[in-house]
């Protein structure tokens, strides 16, 4: 049976940023860049070096201002060790079934990463909080109308290939969240210190999912 886990602060703004890559020293503006836009749920990947250091190091400053999570766990030792460093959610780019019981019987969110009907519905039916659908940008917002159809009650979030002109038919097709990464949070404004950029297209998705609920979207 899926784990309904209540995740009010995610789902007021259902949409997760996705740092990868980055450095210690671009932590705090990053972050309040993210928050001055209104996002507040964000994850960094496990590939980034000095992960645990960056894990704790934003949990130290932003605290509970923040929904924290661990992107990229494919361990469950690594699960242990991101919660134990901060982590308040984990992220897998496969379903896993032992940090799925872990993330259950902690009261952990967790987002496992599927792709076809029975990868969603495994994951979705045997411990997730909602199904990380990747890469998206495959099929587009279509296949979550497509896959839901059959797949009653499934929570998925869309990642790869969100705009902000396309997350309102994400949404429109039964994506009950959406992540965005190196679209965003790009490299180039990482190490430029563009962070009124990043604020500024942020604003773009948080605005665009706004007007969802008021007919402009």
């Amino acid at each position: 049976m899926p784990f309904i886990m209540n995740i009010p602060q995610f789902k007021k703004l259902p949409i997760l940023g996705i740092l990868r890559g980055i450095k210690k020293s671009q932590v705090e503006p990053v972050f309040n860049a993210s928050l001055e836009a209104g996002l507040n749920s964000i994850e960094i990947t496990f590939n980034t070096s000095g992960f645990f250091d960056l894990i704790s190091y934003a949990k130290s400053i932003f605290k509970d201002k923040i929904f924290l999570g661990a992107g990229t766990v494919l361990k469950l030792s690594d699960a242990k060790d991101s919660v134990k460093a901060g982590a308040t959610f984990i992220v897998s780019p496969n379903f896993n079934k032992d940090i799925a019981d872990y993330c259950r019987d902690n009261q952990i969110p967790f987002f496992p990463g599927a792709f076809t009907p029975s990868e969603i519905w495994n994951a979705w039916t045997n411990g997730a909080t909602m199904v990380k659908v990747f890469p998206a940008s495959c099929f587009g917002p279509k296949y979550f109308k497509e896959v839901l159809a059959p797949l009653t009650g499934a929570e998925l979030m869309a990642v790869s290939g969100v705009r902000p002109e396309n997350i309102a038919e994400y949404f429109n097709n039964g994506a009950k969240a959406v992540a965005v990464g190196a679209s965003v949070y790009k490299r180039e404004w990482l190490e430029t210190e563009k962070w009124g950029e990043i604020k500024n297209l942020l604003l773009k998705y948080v605005e665009n999912y706004g007007n969802l609920g008021s007919g402009k979207a």
